[in-house]
Parts: structure tokens; sequence; C-alpha cells
């Protein structure tokens, strides 16, 4: 492997901290399937009834397949189904997380609501929460030469806790290595168990505060922990 992708795998793990952060740990949020579209369509309406009837279909058709076709699947299916947006024109809040319910509704989001969604699909037919974690980055764009940066994030599938992880992305199509993903430069990240940073920043915990009100809602909407 190069030494720009070892590198690169090398701060994807990012592991020289752990910190669990409290209020976090333990919630695999296991769907209701009734619930969800009962709160879909008294909510957002039939169309949204049916986009959930949808992805049961394919959580359903998916439960029992290898994971890599897994991944495959329900990274497809959000990058197919919904837009990226920004969250003052489609919320008309500064920075609102999405429930995968909400963002399947509105059919668009931003870059927190295709990771929350493909988060949540993927625990829901099996993979299990210690092997994903949504992870900020600063993805790179214009082409190689330019250096210009922006706030994304992406969710990271380790096949082991040391492997070189996936990345499902809604700017890129293709789940690539994060060895291979020279555009991206990983920050911090985080799953259902903690957070994972080069060295705890408050900053960071701050930022994922909004994890507990996101499950909250989910649970309003027929998910079970």
């Amino acid at each position: 492997m190069p030494a720009d992708g070892y590198l690169r795998r090398t701060l994807f793990a990012l592991c020289a901290a752990f910190v669990l952060v409290a209020g976090m740990a333990a919630f695999a949020m296991e769907l209701d399937v009734s619930s969800v579209r009962r709160a879909a369509q008294q909510r957002f309406g039939e169309a949204a009834a049916r986009d959930v009837d949808q992805w049961m279909d394919l959580l359903a058709r998916e439960r029992l397949q290898p994971e890599p076709q897994r991944l495959r699947a329900i990274n497809d299916f959000w990058n197919t189904k919904v837009l990226g947006g920004d969250d003052p024109i489609i919320w008309r809040q500064a920075d609102y997380w999405a429930t995968p319910l909400e963002t399947l509704a509105k059919r668009a989001g931003d870059c927190e609501d295709f990771v929350i969604a493909k988060y949540f699909s993927l625990i829901n037919i099996g993979v299990a929460p210690e092997k994903l974690r949504l992870i900020y980055v600063r993805a790179r764009v214009g082409g190689m030469g330019n250096s210009q940066s922006i706030a994304h994030m992406v969710l990271g599938y380790y096949a082991t806790p040391h492997a070189d992880p996936l990345v499902l992305d809604n700017l890129v199509g293709t789940i690539a290595p994060a060895s291979q993903r020279r555009d991206l430069t990983p920050v911090f990240s985080f799953n259902a168990q903690g957070l994972y940073v080069a060295g705890a920043a408050p900053a960071s915990v701050e930022r994922i505060s909004r994890w507990q009100g996101l499950l909250v809602r989910m649970q309003k909407e027929g998910f079970r922990p």
C-alpha cells in the first residue's frame, strides 16, 4: 500500500482516544413497521407511506444477503431516493438531524441525514452497530488541484476493528476503502458506543449532543430500542 494510503487508513481508524459520551450508548433502534408507516401517513401523507413501504421491502429483501451486498443496496437506495440539500432550506433550521423517516418523506437531506438513514437501515438488517461509525471529514472539492474543502459526514464500515473502513458517501456513489478516498480528511467519528477522536475535543462532544434528541424523535415514529 502506498505511504499516503497507509496514512489515510490510519487516520480513519481514529484510535488515539475513545470517549464514551453520556446518553449515546446501546440503541439498536429496531423498527415497528406498522408504527413507522402510520407515522409517515399521519405526518406527511400517503406518498410518504408508500416510500416507507419501499424502504421496508428493501430491508426485508436484503436482510439475508452477504454484508457487502447489504452495504451496496442501502447506499444505492438512499443516494437515489434522496436529493442533497441544506438544513436552512429543508427544515428552516441552521443544523437539524432528521430521522430516516423525515429524510425519506422530504426526499431531501444534508450529508448527516444520508448517514443517519444508512446507519439505522444497516443496523436493522443485521449489521453490527460496532462495525459502523458516523465520520466527520473535510472533503476537498473542485478536483485534485484545488485545496478548498467543506465540512462533510460519511458512514464508515469496519469489517474488523482495525480494518481499512469502507466509505459510504452521498457525494460519491461508489463504496470505496478510506485509503482510496484522498479527497477526505477525517476529523472525528462516533457511533452508539462512543466518540473516536485523535484528541478528545469538547467541541466534538458538543457537536453530537443532537444524537439523544434524534433517538427520542425516532422512538415517537415507531423505532424501538
